[in-house]
């Protein structure tokens, strides 16, 4: 059965990330923005900053027990052909360092983002940007240079596959980093990867022959993972990953032979656990199966709630910017 209303339950109060953390998150951001803003020295170099990854996607969710939930932004700096790309990330992080506020906090300089860490909550990654030749780049402190990225292009395509499914494809998603995370399963595939291959598997011609295809969440999960599963299957060698914003880059990189061999096993067995919970005619059955898969939070919403109970957050700016260039 498909049990949308669980579903509702299982997203708003396990899965989603609070509002109250959004919030928070948000707060934390436009502080770090504006203090990177009001430096002195990196300060008049800053022209924007734009969310990035899970954040932008509306993919988030709520971390397994006391870890912390992270997100990124981007930091669009002038380009400075005197700044090498380290310089950039060195820079970044001395503006922080400089701050009577997060001069005091734990500032870790990494391979493309500074990483501000609050303990016991979160961690936020700021990662330097430019442009050049109408081109976005990012540093690379290790080889101390400048990778091709379009961030706001996949996030652009993300939201299209999501529209296509009428915002559910964005619920998967979560979904699926759930059972990743909090099932412990497929650890080792990244969250741009596991979005990318989920959102390929969406396409407005499967709607052609069924108006129904993503009609809700339960309909949605089984369908793009069962045509994942079917992409899988006919991939026994990890295929190229390519990034959908048409940046040119790939996520090859970014997993093994290994990690790919086991997604591959776990979305096998998944598509067919959810194909049987789907199709279970009895609901205590059908719920021990959903169950089986997402655990207790998989329950049936109280007479006072809504059917379908998403706890969707309000979408807040994904942009902020100083000359229009980021906005």
């Amino acid at each position: 059965m498909q049990l949308e209303d669980h579903f509702g339950v299982l997203l708003r109060d396990t899965v989603n990330l609070s509002p109250f953390r959004l919030n928070t998150l948000d707060d934390r951001v436009a502080k770090i923005y504006s203090a990177l803003q009001n430096d002195t020295e990196l300060g008049p170099r800053v022209l924007g900053m734009s969310k990035q990854g899970s954040w932008a996607h509306r993919t988030i969710i709520n971390p397994v027990g006391d870890n912390e939930f992270d997100a990124d932004f981007m930091l669009y700096l002038k380009d400075d052909t005197d700044w090498s790309a380290k310089d950039y990330l060195t820079n970044v992080k001395s503006a922080l360092m400089r701050s009577s506020v997060y001069g005091k906090m734990p500032v870790n300089r990494k391979n493309r983002c500074v990483r501000v860490v609050y303990a016991n909550s979160c961690h936020i990654d700021i990662v330097p940007a430019i442009e050049r030749g109408g081109l976005e780049y990012v540093a690379n402190y290790e080889d101390d240079n400048w990778e091709r990225t379009d961030p706001k292009g996949f996030t652009t395509w993300m939201k299209e596959k999501d529209t296509i499914t009428g915002g559910n494809l964005r619920r998967v998603i979560r979904l699926m980093k759930f059972l990743r995370d909090h099932r412990g399963s497929f650890k080792g595939t990244r969250s741009v990867i596991l979005t990318t291959l989920l959102g390929e598997q969406v396409s407005a011609f499967r709607t052609f022959g069924d108006s129904g295809y993503y009609k809700n969440v339960p309909t949605t999960l089984l369908h793009v993972v069962s045509d994942l599963d079917e992409y899988l299957r006919a991939n026994p060698t990890k295929p190229v990953i390519m990034d959908p914003s048409g940046s040119g880059a790939s996520f090859d990189h970014r997993w093994s032979q290994k990690t790919y061999a086991n997604f591959r096993d776990r979305i096998h067995t998944y598509a067919a656990d959810m194909d049987a919970a789907y199709h279970a005619t009895d609901k205590d059955d059908s719920v021990s199966r959903w169950q089986a898969l997402f655990g207790d939070g998989f329950k049936a919403p109280t007479t006072s709630e809504s059917s379908t109970p998403f706890g969707e957050p309000k979408s807040a700016p994904a942009s902020t910017s100083l000359s229009g260039r980021a906005g």
